[in-house]
């Protein structure tokens, strides 16, 4: 009897010190979502919930199997059903929220933050396991034990966290200031031709006055490719939207000639660094990256 008191006591250490640090991985991971996100209190408490059940689920596995109880292991098959469908509940919340935004996030930046919702969950899931493991498998006291199942959750999500790392506008291209010019009712940007909406005098004197623009020079020509996407350029629109408001007016433009990408916009707040900065953290969005060095290997095995 004393034993099996011992035992239950054990696998109930494990399964709380699991569950704990695999809800941190997923309040650890959410903070990087603000600018994807809008609804900070209630947006936290659903996926830190939905984190809670990932860890949950991933802190159960080993005493279950341990115990013989496999049955309890196929919990682990709904969860990866309940995971899709927080992508699914994202994707749908984001494009209802579509026509009330200053601009259009871009089916194609929906479906990457509903991507890295989903994957977050298993970021929960697979650092509150191996905490499980670490704990069973380490021969060492109680605090021993916690100390090694913590570590070794904690170096497994920081791994998960810089595996999962996606690249952002920033580190492919420069993003500079640029010169706003009008010639009757034409708009560009240095010297890229941009829009002929500016029929008024007033719309040009308000794009004059008060208008801001960045222009986005691919490192190399091959990044292009992903800078030439109608949805890459979407979503750079956007965030330049969210972090500095629109009066009126928002363009983005690409020159043919050297792969040059506009935007411009007579924004509420004028701030040219925090334009800049934002168009910089502009993730690269998935379903428009291509690696170069993959892309020449296959057309060179095709030849």
């Amino acid at each position: 009897m004393g034993g099996e008191q011992v035992l239950q006591s054990d696998d109930l250490r494990i399964i709380i010190t699991a569950i704990i640090v695999g809800t941190f991985a997923r309040f650890f991971t959410l903070k990087e979502d603000y600018r994807q996100y809008p609804s900070y209190p209630n947006g936290y408490i659903i996926h830190i919930i939905t984190g809670f059940v990932a860890a949950a689920l991933g802190a159960v596995a080993v005493p279950a199997l341990m115990s013989k109880n496999f049955v309890a292991v196929t919990f682990l098959t709904l969860a990866i059903q309940q995971f899709r469908d927080v992508r699914k509940m994202e994707k749908e919340s984001l494009n209802d929220l579509e026509q009330t935004e200053y601009t259009f996030r871009g089916s194609a930046y929906i479906d990457g933050i509903a991507k890295t919702f989903e994957v977050r969950n298993y970021f929960s899931l697979i650092t509150a396991l191996i905490t499980s493991i670490t704990m069973t498998v380490v021969p060492l006291n109680m605090w021993g034990e916690i100390a090694a199942g913590v570590g070794a959750g904690i170096i497994v999500l920081l791994l998960l966290k810089r595996f999962s790392k996606g690249k952002t506008i920033g580190d492919i291209a420069q993003v500079e200031q640029a010169e706003i010019e009008v010639k009757d009712s034409e708009l560009f940007v240095d010297g890229i031709y941009v829009s002929n909406l500016l029929g008024t005098d007033n719309a040009a004197k308000l794009f004059q006055e008060e208008g801001m623009a960045v222009v986005i020079t691919p490192n190399e020509n091959h990044f292009r490719i992903n800078l030439d996407n109608f949805g890459q350029r979407q979503a750079a629109l956007f965030e330049a939207t969210r972090a500095l408001g629109i009066k009126r007016y928002h363009f983005t433009r690409k020159d043919y000639q050297d792969g040059r990408v506009v935007i411009a916009l007579v924004p509420l707040k004028r701030d040219q660094d925090a334009m800049i900065e934002a168009v910089k953290k502009c993730p690269l969005i998935e379903s428009a990256k291509k690696d170069h060095a993959v892309m020449g290997n296959s057309l060179k095995g095709r030849e």
